[in-house]
Formats: C-alpha cells, structure tokens, sequence
C-alpha cells in the first residue's frame, strides 16, 4: 500500500512539474532579449557668437570746407565771409571690440584754399596735418549685433592736435603773412555703414574744431591770428578687418 501511494505521488509531481518546464521554456524561447537602441548622432555646427575683437586699417578721402569766425592782423580784426574749400585723405589703424565698442588713431592731410574775409580784403590757404585719437559706438540697423554685417551707423569723438601752415594774401595779391603752428585740436563724427564681414564701407561727416589757426613768419611781421575755426568733412571711408 505504502509502495503504491509512494508511486502515486512521483506520478503527480511529474505530471505537475514538467508542464510548467515545458511552459517555461517555450515562455524564455519565444519572447526575444531587450537590446537598448542605439543612434547615430551627427557632429553639430559650432555655435556662431558674432564677431569678436578684431584689429582693423582704414583708409578715407573727403570733400573739405573750412569756416572760421574772424582774423587780426597788426590790430586790425577782419570777419571771414566765405568758407574754404578742398579736401582731406587719411589713414588709420584700430581695434574693435565686438559689442559696439570702437577706437582707433587718425593721421590726415587736409588741402584748403581761399578763407576769404568779408570785402574779399584777405584770402587765406591752409595745409594742415592732423592726428587724432577716437572713439565710436556702432549701432546695428539691422536688428542683429553691431558687428554681424549689414547697415548700421555711428557717433564718435576724437581729440589730438594739428600742425598747420597758413598763408595769407590780400587783394592785390601780394603775400602778407605765412607760417606753422601746432594747435589742440577736436572732432565729432557720425556716419552710416555698410558691414561686408572683413571689409566695411563707411560714408560719414566729421567736424573738427581748433580754436586757432596762426601764421607765425619767421621774421619781423606779427602773426595773422585766425580765430574758432571749423574744418567739415563729408568722408569716405573703408576699414579692412585682420580677421
């Protein structure tokens, strides 16, 4: 009896175990190992920030005039009536730094003739060197930053100094007073350019101001004192970047 139940129960527990290790392995064969994906992801673009600081040549030309308030002569003072005209080019070299800010050294030529006094007593003609330190802020037309191309415009300032020579004739002409003088000099500028990444066109008016310009001859005659004059300047002007 004891062999029989003992057989029994071998029975059930066969029958019981080797469905579920069927079930179990048809279980683990049909359903596949998860692998986790895996993608391709491309290099992406560097990020473009805009200009950074850049060293920068220019080089400009300009239509000059040239007004100035009054003279004196021996004591006598004389009012000037009609300006001067002629013109003026320059070079320079400055540095940029991305975000609007601008400075830059200035050296131009100017070439002016015939200041004349009222009654036409006296013409003057002037050639003047001129150096300057600058500084600009660039404003951006365009809705991007002030170095990102486009249109865009600017105001500046300068200061520095000139060396001027003047020669003076009366009506006759006959020649009555020349010479050189060095005089402290400043400007204003503001202008529209035209940003064509490493070149940027510029078309501007600059005004100079000195408070005297002043024929001293060598000899014996008294200088001709011209006083609060005002040199106008409509430039040209390009700047070519170094990178």
């Amino acid at each position: 009896m004891r062999k029989l139940l003992a057989v029994s129960v071998s029975a059930v527990m066969a029958l019981t175990v080797a469905p579920m290790s069927i079930v179990g392995s048809a279980y683990g064969a049909d359903i596949p190992q998860y692998v986790p994906p895996t993608y391709d992801i491309p290099d992406l673009p560097p990020v473009d920030y805009g200009l950074g600081g850049s060293f920068y040549l220019r080089g400009s030309v300009a239509g000059a005039m040239w007004q100035a308030t009054d003279g004196t002569y021996c004591g006598c003072v004389a009012t000037f009536e009609t300006p001067g005209y002629g013109y003026s080019v320059g070079v320079g070299f400055g540095y940029e730094t991305g975000d609007g800010l601008r400075g830059d050294v200035t050296i131009d030529y100017f070439s002016i003739d015939d200041l004349t006094t009222t009654g036409a007593t006296h013409t003057v003609d002037l050639r003047t060197g001129l150096l300057l330190v600058n500084a600009y802020y660039d404003i951006s037309l365009d809705g991007y930053s002030s170095a990102n191309g486009g249109f865009g415009a600017y105001v500046g300032a300068g200061i520095g100094f000139a060396k001027n020579y003047s020669d003076v004739e009366d009506a006759v002409p006959a020649q009555i007073a020349w010479g050189t003088s060095v005089e402290a000099a400043a400007a204003v500028m503001v202008g529209v350019t035209y940003d064509m990444g490493n070149m940027v066109a510029d078309l501007g008016y600059r005004g100079v101001y000195m408070n005297k310009v002043m024929s001293q001859p060598p000899a014996a005659p008294p200088p001709y004192l011209i006083n609060n004059n005002f040199l106008h300047e409509i430039r040209g002007t390009l700047r070519y970047r170094f990178n």
